[in-house]
């Protein structure tokens, strides 16, 4: 799985048919795909999950949005390894926050199927937005990129996106499908402005980010875009389109604290060098990020 930055597919839009995920869902999506590469297609999928035909592509959607699952042909997906290893090992459940830290850096990174929340974390260069203010700006990308989307349908989607991290509103008439959390809602990435329409991330530390996890974006990150060489600026894990600096909204404290606990967990085969000024990340050997992943679920378990 690259990074969003090193992901060139056109960005694309809707396709949640207005659900953000819920509990369950990805782990219901996992276990369709074990009955049928075609089980989102075929009508056993009503029955089995319980739910309409709405929700039923709501749930295919959030797979392959999330990489828990990849599209073998038009009508087939089937899962992707990790996903796999997620949800039919590590952490089925999600129970572990890190679990969730881990679905929004694979969410974020994937413009193709969730083109709003890759642009508002990698792409927007303020900390406040607004639902009208972001609308615009994902239009324009759709127009640049030629890919055919309506003013109303990128609304859709900025309304889904900010219900992914922000709680539901409680309603005295009872429970609503708007009252249903998205997990997501737990790294708690972004808040509510006073004025009711804007809307500011969360940027600091992370106390609920494991090093793992971050090391295993880091990881990815730093292997996509150093190309030959064995260094990458510790401004570019900050700032750079698809870092994880911006996926996590550390600020730069609070990455170097990250960065000096994967320097430990990786036996300093990442290393921090600050010389005369410049701040450079080190790759002393070949990493693969999983490795990170198995261990951390390992010792979690």
């Amino acid at each position: 799985m690259l990074p969003a930055h090193a992901n060139t597919e056109k960005p694309g839009f809707s396709g949640h048919e207005t659900f953000a995920f819920r509990y369950g869902w990805l782990r219901k999506a996992m276990i369709g795909t074990e009955v049928s590469s075609q089980f989102f297609s075929r009508p056993l999928a009503l029955v089995t999950l319980g739910v309409g035909k709405n929700m039923v592509q709501s749930i295919r959607h959030w797979g392959l949005a999330t990489r828990v699952l990849q599209d073998v042909s038009r009508t087939d997906v089937a899962p992707t390894y990790l996903g796999q290893r997620l949800l039919q090992g590590w952490d089925p459940y999600l129970e572990d926050i890190g679990s969730l830290w881990l679905i929004h850096w694979w969410l974020v990174g994937n413009p193709a199927r969730a083109a709003a929340w890759h642009y508002v974390f990698f792409r927007w260069s303020r900390q406040e937005f607004s639902k009208n203010e972001l609308t615009d700006h994902l239009l324009e990308w759709a127009e640049r990129a030629a890919v055919r989307a309506t003013r109303s349908s990128i609304g859709r989607d900025v309304d889904c996106m900010l219900r992914t991290y922000l709680p539901g509103k409680s309603s005295k008439k009872g429970v609503s499908e708007e009252s249903f959390d998205c997990p997501l809602v737990e790294l708690g990435l972004l808040r509510p402005l006073q004025d009711g329409d804007r809307y500011t991330f969360v940027v600091g530390p992370k106390r609920t980010l494991p090093a793992a996890i971050f090391g295993y974006a880091l990881v990815e990150y730093m292997n996509a875009v150093r190309g030959e060489r064995r260094t990458v600026a510790l401004h570019d894990t900050l700032y750079g389109v698809g870092s994880p600096g911006l996926a996590f909204k550390l600020s730069e404290n609070a990455l170097v604290e990250l960065v000096e606990a994967v320097q430990v967990l990786t036996g300093g085969a990442i290393e921090l060098d600050d010389t005369a000024g410049l701040k450079q990340l080190y790759l002393r050997e070949d990493l693969d990020g999983t490795e990170l992943l198995e261990r951390f679920y390992e010792e979690n378990a």
